[in-house]
């Protein structure tokens, strides 16, 4: 099992541009980031649609959904994102929320369930590898809950999605003092496409 975190970042360094809000769940400008999945045929099959770009970026999205079985995210993360969801989000498997505000779990079509986790990040991740079995546990985001899980030692691999826009501001990932003091990645693979330089790296051990 690989504790991975899979983001679509800006080329200077954005997850989402400034202004997040639930009608505003990317930020202000930060089309870009995400428009280059929604017509990925992997992305439209989880979503219940058809058509869409069989493509090397389709591809690698495959690859990630068929390898993820649990997915840890924020609370601002999933309250931006449900509606955009629906009641049949693209994840098809157990989705642990981290927030400070306790909720009943919510049960999905497609497989998807939503878990609500009030204990912190070690716990949201032990549930979610007990859920996962031998499938990856992916941290989605969002930047604030990736940096957690970074300064714990808690992420095995690091995949970026660098999209060619610059933001100019919005939520940077690699901000904050979780993130204090230098680290060792290890390059895995880097593949370029015309929507986005694909980009993994390991934490060595």
């Amino acid at each position: 099992m690989t504790v991975t975190a899979d983001l679509a970042v800006s080329l200077d360094g954005y997850v989402a541009g400034p202004n997040v809000s639930l009608d505003n769940p990317g930020g202000d400008g930060a089309e870009p980031l995400f428009e280059w999945i929604h017509g990925l045929a992997s992305w439209r099959e989880r979503q219940g649609l058809a058509g869409g770009a069989e493509n090397r970026d389709s591809e690698l999205m495959r690859e990630w959904f068929d390898a993820t079985g649990a997915v840890v995210m924020g609370r601002t993360m999933y309250e931006t994102g449900a509606d955009f969801w629906g009641e049949d989000p693209p994840f098809r498997a157990p989705v642990f929320v981290l927030t400070h505000r306790p909720h009943p779990a919510l049960v999905k079509q497609g497989g998807t369930t939503f878990t609500f986790v009030t204990d912190g990040v070690h716990d949201a991740l032990d549930r979610a590898r007990a859920a996962a079995g031998d499938r990856n546990v992916d941290i989605a985001g969002g930047a604030s809950t990736v940096r957690q899980y970074l300064g714990a030692g808690l992420i095995d691999e690091l995949h970026l999605h660098v999209v060619p826009a610059l933001l100019g501001g919005g939520l940077r990932l690699f901000d904050g003092p979780a993130l204090a003091g230098p680290r060792a990645l290890e390059p895995l693979s880097v593949i370029h496409t015309p929507l986005a330089t694909h980009l993994k790296y390991g934490f060595p051990k």
